[in-house]
């Protein structure tokens, strides 16, 4: 849906050049649920991470500094799912108030962002412990970690600024509703274009490349050192563990960013088909749940390989507590599959 804006009121009221575009009965139900469902085993879930690596792991490791935030990120989206439940079902229109949606949609842009640099940071520091074990213990310490996780949050509450200033509710005359969508002052295309691209390349594109490239390199540090050992078995397991790592990214964000670059294009009036906006807008929450469930995974996805995780979680499923003394320091599959003694990460 493209608005088009009055300003003659304190709350702008907009004309929708393509009024009907993604509004079909199966999403107000189907869309929903799947919101519902992500809160649910996200909440959970992620609560689970948080008390395991906080109380059990005790934060001693660079990595677990780490997932613990990318835990934290997940949790701050997964508290605004609701209102996005509610909005879908109430088919678009939105009772929350201006603040509300303001929040709630920085809410969705801040997880965007940090998550996606926590698990850079992530993929930098696995490259660093087993491609560059000696080298990189100067800079691999807590310090850094907990440093670099602040200027995390700092950078993604800065490129998520600008949804909250130009996030309102808007009045749809021809909808007879109230929306919670952007407004672009006088035609501001750089704004539109600028917005789009931010997502597409610091949310998607230059993460990826970073990430592609440091499990690259690890994955053929590790090569050389099964064929010197001639491990066969574990040398497969850690390959499939890349791929997956790199796979599960990519083709949980693709879609998502795929269809936020043609909204672009319809933004800017390049695509001015509603037919087109139809098939972008019905799109779009669909993808949005693809790209979410899959990123609420992530530590799941990166804990579990944790040879302590699965011991630790048995001690809270039975309410076992965790032990005054330091505990074990997590230590990843792929760094466990190393062929140096294994590191505390």
């Amino acid at each position: 849906m493209v608005p088009n804006y009055s300003t003659e009121e304190t709350v702008k009221r907009i004309y929708v050049d393509c009024p009907v575009s993604g509004r079909h009965s199966y999403i107000y139900v189907m869309v929903p649920t799947v919101y519902s469902i992500i809160f649910i085993i996200g909440i959970f879930g992620n609560s689970l991470v948080v008390i395991v690596i906080y109380c059990y792991m005790k934060l001693k490791t660079v990595a677990s500094i780490f997932l613990l935030n990318l835990a934290l990120a997940d949790l701050c989206f997964l508290i605004t799912l609701p209102l996005w439940a509610a909005y879908t079902a109430m088919e678009y229109q939105w009772p929350f108030g201006n603040c509300l949606c303001k929040l709630a949609s920085a809410g969705i842009s801040f997880n965007l962002y940090a998550s996606v640099f926590l698990l850079t940071c992530l993929s930098i520091d696995r490259y660093l412990a087993i491609v560059h074990p000696v080298k990189s213990r100067i800079r691999r310490t807590m310090f850094v970690a907990r440093i670099t996780c602040i200027a995390i949050w700092l950078l993604a509450g800065v490129a998520s600024l600008p949804v909250i200033i130009h996030r309102n509710i808007f009045f749809a005359e021809n909808l007879n509703m109230t929306v919670c969508g952007f407004r672009y002052d006088n035609n501001n295309t750089t704004l539109r274009v600028g917005l789009g691209l931010s997502k597409n390349l610091l949310g998607f594109l230059v993460p990826f490349l970073i990430i592609l490239t440091s499990y690259t390199l690890i994955w053929k540090t590790l090569k050389k050192a099964y064929q010197i050992q001639r491990n066969k078995t574990r040398n497969d397991d850690i390959f499939k563990m890349i791929v997956a790592i790199v796979f599960f990214f990519f083709f949980s964000w693709i879609p998502h960013q795929v269809f936020t670059f043609l909204d672009v294009l319809i933004q800017l009036h390049v695509i001015t088909d509603c037919k087109i906006t139809d098939i972008v807008d019905t799109a779009m929450p669909f993808t949005i749940c693809i790209a979410y469930f899959n990123n609420c995974l992530n530590p799941f996805f990166y804990v579990f390989f944790g040879k302590n995780f699965k011991k630790y979680f048995l001690q809270l499923i039975k309410y076992i507590p965790p032990n005054v003394s330091a505990h074990p320091s997590l230590t990843t599959k792929m760094s466990s599959l190393s062929y140096r003694p294994p590191e505390n990460i």
